[in-house]
C-alpha cells in the first residue's frame, strides 16, 4: 500500500524537470531517486513516469496518483495545523485524579478557577485515596502524595510535604507526651490506611545523628479517610502521623501539637504524574500544571 511518504516523493518528482533536479531538492543522489521510484512502481505494479526520457513525464497512472494524492496531502497538512493550534489552545477535556482530602481542599478549587479562565474546557475530577494504577492512562494528570512504586509515569514535584506525628493537648494532658519513638508503643496510635502502604510501620530518623529507628505501632483506631483520623486526633483519641499540608493549620491554631520535632519522618511530596512527555502535552495539561506550581509555592498551608 502506498504511504504518505511515497505520495510526497512522487509530488516532488512531478514538480521538477528532471530526476537529477528532484535528487538535489531531496538532498539525495540521482541513483537513490531512481531506486526509490522503482520501488514504488513495483509496489503499485504500474509505471509512474515515461521511459526512456531525460525530462520527467508522468504516465496516465502517475498523473492519476498525483491528482488524487495532492488533496490527501493538503488535507493531512491542514489536519496537522489544526492539531498544532489545539495544542496551543486550552480546550477539550482535562481528566484529573487526586487524593480525596487534598483534592477537596486544593485541586477542586483550582480546577474551578481554571474552568473560569478557560470556559471552552471540560473538566473531570475523580477523588480517590486508592488509585487503580492499571487505568492510569485514563487520566491526563494524577496528583499523588506519598511513596511512588510506578516509575513509568513522568513525575513533576509540585510541593514539598513533610510528615508529622501529632496529638491534641487534651490527649497529651491525659496520657503524657512521648519523648522518643519507643514511647509510642505505650500510647494510643491512629493509622491512616492509604496507597497500600505499610501504615503501622513508622520510620523515624534522628536529626542529630541520622540514626534510623523503626516503630511498629498497634493502632487502636484506623480509617482510610484522612479527615476521619484527624478528627479523632483533635478529639483526644490518640496520636496520628499525617502530612504537613493537612495538619499544619491545626498545629498553628493549637488544636494539635507536633510531637518528637527532633526526629524526621519520610517526606510525602505532592507530585503530578503524567504519561506524556513535555513536548507532547496539550495546552490544557501544561496550563494546569503551571497553575498548580504557582499556587502551591509558597506552601499555602504554612
Amino acid at each position: 500500500m502506498i504511504t504518505t511518504e511515497d505520495l510526497r516523493f512522487i509530488t516532488t518528482i512531478a514538480s521538477h524537470r528532471t530526476l537529477a533536479d528532484a535528487a538535489r531538492a531531496l538532498n539525495i543522489t540521482p541513483p537513490s531517486v531512481t531506486l526509490r521510484l522503482q520501488h514504488i512502481e513495483k509496489k503499485l505494479s504500474v509505471k509512474l513516469i515515461q521511459r526512456p526520457s531525460r525530462i520527467v513525464s508522468l504516465t496516465e497512472e502517475g498523473q492519476l496518483l498525483l491528482d488524487k494524492g495532492l488533496p490527501i496531502l493538503r488535507g493531512l497538512d491542514e489536519l496537522q495545523e489544526q492539531l498544532d493550534e489545539l495544542k496551543e489552545h486550552v480546550c477539550g477535556k482535562l481528566r484529573v485524579l487526586a487524593p480525596l482530602g487534598f483534592g477537596n481542599d486544593y485541586i477542586a478549587p483550582l480546577l474551578g478557577e481554571y474552568k473560569i479562565i478557560h470556559p471552552q474546557l471540560d473538566i473531570e475530577l475523580e477523588l480517590s485515596d486508592n488509585p487503580n494504577w492499571s487505568s492510569h492512562h485514563k487520566w491526563d494528570i494524577i496528583i499523588y502524595i506519598g511513596a511512588l512504586n510506578d516509575s513509568s509515569l513522568k513525575m513533576i514535584t509540585l510541593a514539598t510535604n513533610q510528615r508529622f506525628i501529632c496529638a491534641s493537648p487534651k490527649y497529651l494532658k491525659q496520657m503524657g507526651t512521648p519523648k522518643a519513638p519507643q514511647d509510642l508503643l505505650k500510647h494510643r496510635c491512629i493509622a491512616l490506611r492509604e496507597n497500600n502502604e505499610d501504615v503501622t510501620l513508622w520510620p523515624f530518623t534522628k536529626l542529630s545523628d541520622n540514626k534510623l529507628e523503626m516503630i511498629r505501632i498497634t493502632p487502636t483506631l484506623a480509617s482510610n479517610e484522612g479527615r476521619v483520623i484527624k478528627d479523632w486526633a483533635t478529639s483526644g483519641l490518640g496520636i496520628i502521623m499525617r502530612s504537613e499540608w493537612d495538619v499544619q493549620p491545626q498545629i498553628n491554631s493549637g488544636e494539635l501539637v507536633r510531637l518528637l520535632p527532633e526526629y524526621a519522618l519520610p517526606n510525602a511530596n505532592i507530585v503530578a504524574l503524567l504519561s506524556s512527555p513535555e513536548k507532547e502535552r496539550s495546552a490544557r495539561i501544561s496550563g494546569f500544571i503551571q497553575l498548580l506550581k504557582h499556587r502551591l509555592n509558597p506552601l499555602p498551608w504554612k
